[in-house]
């Protein structure tokens, strides 16, 4: 016996729903929302009875409800097995267990009275009642069905459709039941595999693989307009999204005038003896060769928009379409057009939120940035008014500085100083990911590109559109990534990774580095086109070390700042405290003043902070390796780069080149350490053996 079984569910007049049963899987029915069925009826108890599947049948069970479990006509006491057709009378709902859906539309199946589920569905007529009735269209009569239709037989439009009785109210629709049970059943499945579809291909091909099930076509495709049109439209408009053909013959192409016609006024054709006539047959000078050649085309519509079209065609004699597949394939063009909308909208709204929550971050990290740079040396007065400048332009701006003086700052400063201020402001950090991982960060990528991609993902080239972008670390991109970028900036279009549709933005950007990027390009580690386009305005971020008398008031600053979080009341610095940072060096630059006194705040017990609150590192600063009075013995001075070269490749010889072993000794993870090989130890190899 078949385990595939479903629950046809009637409430009152009307049928509701549609309930798969699966083995393994019991099903309760009750008032409460808790029960997988649930039945809004006074008269039906919060757990009123079970399906379930025992021994391989399919079995009712009351759960000692108050009014009890009919089925039919008779009251079950404890288990009932099911039989195809049966009607579970639950309050007012019925319940009809079928084994296919076309059982519970047919003549098999009976209510409680011993009516047909469906016999509210008046029968067919050649002409429904409150729908637009069937036109011949030709200007010549039609072909007889019995002709052997040579090429000399004229092209013969059958029948126009404007609205498919299939998908009319039950009072409106006609037909003989089972004709009505079988296309809704086949509906009825397509709907539920066309609303899974992940992407639009692949949609197109669920609803033919449909089509080809319920029609008498052996050829056919589906063409989508690039974007939803009202008023004028053109069949020339149209892309092939899906095409399949039954026969050894390939699909044909629609014919433009056909498209055009059947867009325009929005009625579904049925066209026979089509053979010969460029009009209908096909387009582009290949013209169906068959005398017998049949053609359907439906329109894909919702509401007053027109997305595109079906269209179906056969050459067999012996399968020519009837008006029963003009209505089925109009029926699935009406469904396909609900599906494609709501996929269109699922997409939009997944790119929305992705940009929603880029904003917030946005948002949240400019309440956590102080908007103006503190200090009043003269070398923060110029920085700022080279912010000032560079603002007022378009042009890519490069901000060099050690690291912690505030590039992003002065990033978000030129941001929210220029015309862009309304928009978005993206930063990324180039150091933090791999390389693949940053490409898919700056251009998106495509569902399925790679392992882990189960939906569709925007970069953040595309997030910044009309904004500006910030890539922090720039010097640590990838020569293979530089490229990419490069044509970015030139104003060339993108793609996502796993995509083919070139995506056009318009951004600016801010390249921030601490690297020395003349020694980068000169050592072939940066692209030397690169740089140069990325150094059209430069501003340069002096160490803190350097302008001593702004640190006063940036102390002071985040000291009230750190106050007002934590509820302290510290006044301010002791004279010997604020001596001692005035002649620290500052190594970390702001970031670690700010973290000097956040830790002095925490730890102060009195009222001003004294120079036992600090803890100062006593890390060298970059460049002060020759001023240091005191020598370790034995040390060669020699560059950080150096330093850490020799470092890494004492470390590999160690372990006999075991990488794992070697980065977990290091304390960093093996894709750093690869990319550490390559610019230390792989570009010395190259340059002193060039080819």
């Amino acid at each position: 016996m078949s385990q595939l079984a479903y629950l046809v569910i009637r409430e009152g007049s009307k049928w509701s729903d549609v309930f798969r049963l699966l083995p393994g899987q019991p099903v309760t029915v009750g008032r409460a929302p808790s029960n997988q069925i649930v039945v809004r009826d006074e008269r039906c108890s919060r757990a009123h009875a079970e399906f379930f599947m025992s021994e391989g049948q399919w079995r009712v069970r009351d759960l000692g409800s108050r009014n009890g479990t009919q089925v039919g006509d008779v009251r079950i006491e404890g288990e009932h097995l099911l039989r195809p057709g049966e009607v579970v009378c639950i309050g007012h709902a019925q319940l009809v267990f079928v084994h296919r859906l076309s059982d519970a539309f047919g003549e098999g199946a009976t209510t409680a009275g011993g009516s047909r589920p469906l016999e509210a569905a008046s029968q067919a007529t050649e002409s429904p009642e409150g729908a637009a009735p069937e036109r011949d269209t030709s200007s010549r009569p039609p072909a007889d069905d019995s002709s052997d239709g040579g090429l000399d037989e004229l092209t013969a439009i059958m029948h126009r459709k404007g609205q498919t009785r299939f998908l009319l109210p039950e009072k409106e629709s006609e037909g003989s039941l089972s004709t009505i049970g079988r296309a809704a059943g086949k509906l009825c499945r397509l709907a539920f595999e066309l609303a899974k579809a992940p992407d639009v291909t692949s949609m197109a091909e669920l609803a033919l693989s449909g089509l080809f099930e319920g029609t008498r076509a052996d050829a056919g495709g589906v063409l989508l307009l690039p974007h939803p049109t009202r008023g004028e439209v053109a069949g020339c408009n149209l892309e092939l999204v899906a095409s399949r053909s039954l026969t050894a013959q390939p699909y044909r192409p629609i014919s433009d005038a056909l498209a055009t016609t059947v867009m325009r006024e929005g009625e579904a054709v049925l066209a026979r003896n089509a053979a010969g006539d460029s009009h209908i047959a096909a387009d582009g000078g290949h013209v169906l060769d068959d005398p017998t050649a049949s053609v359907i085309c439906a329109p894909i519509r919702r509401g007053n928009d027109m997305l595109g079209v079906v269209h179906l065609y056969s050459t067999d004699a012996a399968r020519r379409p009837d008006p029963d597949d003009l209505e089925f394939t109009l029926a699935v063009a009406e469904t396909v057009a609900v599906a494609l909308v709501n996929l269109n909208r699922r997409q939009e709204l997944a790119e929305n939120l992705t940009l929603v929550r880029t904003e917030i971050v946005q948002l949240r990290e400019r309440l956590g940035v102080q908007s103006e740079i503190i200090g009043q040396s003269p070398l923060i007065k110029k920085v700022t008014d080279e912010i000032a400048l560079a603002a007022a332009s378009r042009s890519t701006v490069l901000i060099r500085g050690e690291s912690g003086v505030g590039k992003e700052l002065v990033a978000r400063a030129v941001h929210y100083s220029s015309p862009r201020a309304k928009n978005v402001f993206v930063c990324l950090n180039c150091a933090a990911l791999s390389e693949e991982l940053l490409a898919s960060e700056l251009f998106g990528h495509e569902r399925g590109a790679f392992t882990g991609a189960t939906e569709r993902k925007i970069g953040k080239f595309e997030a910044a559109d009309h904004g500006t972008l910030m890539l922090d670390e720039i010097g640590e991109m990838s020569p293979g990534l530089q490229a990419k970028f490069l044509r970015v900036l030139e104003g060339h279009p993108f793609e996502r990774v796993g995509g083919s549709k070139p995506i056009t933005v318009d951004v600016r950007v801010i390249a921030a580095t601490n690297r020395d990027l003349e020694k980068d390009v000169l050592d072939g580690h940066f692209r030397r086109d690169l740089y140069f386009r990325l150094r059209v305005v430069e501003i340069l971020v002096p160490p803190l070390r350097k302008r001593p008398e702004d640190i006063p008031e940036l102390a002071n600053y985040f000291l009230q700042r750190l106050d007002a979080e934590t509820g302290r009341k510290i006044r301010g610095f002791t004279e010997d405290a604020m001596e001692q940072l005035l002649k620290y060096r500052w190594p970390g630059n702001i970031r670690e003043l700010k973290n000097v006194v956040e830790r002095a705040v925490v730890l102060c017990t009195g009222q001003f902070i004294g120079p036992n609150d600090l803890l100062l590192s006593k890390i060298a600063t970059a460049g002060d390796t020759a001023e240091s009075p005191q020598m370790i013995p034995g040390c060669i001075p020699c560059s950080l780069a150096d330093m850490e070269r020799r470092h890494i490749l004492g470390v590999l010889n160690h372990t006999g080149w075991n990488k794992s072993r070697a980065a977990n000794i290091l304390g960093i993870e093996r894709s750093t350490l690869d990319r550490k090989i390559r610019r230390y130890l792989l570009a010395e190899d190259s340059q002193e053996n060039p080819e």
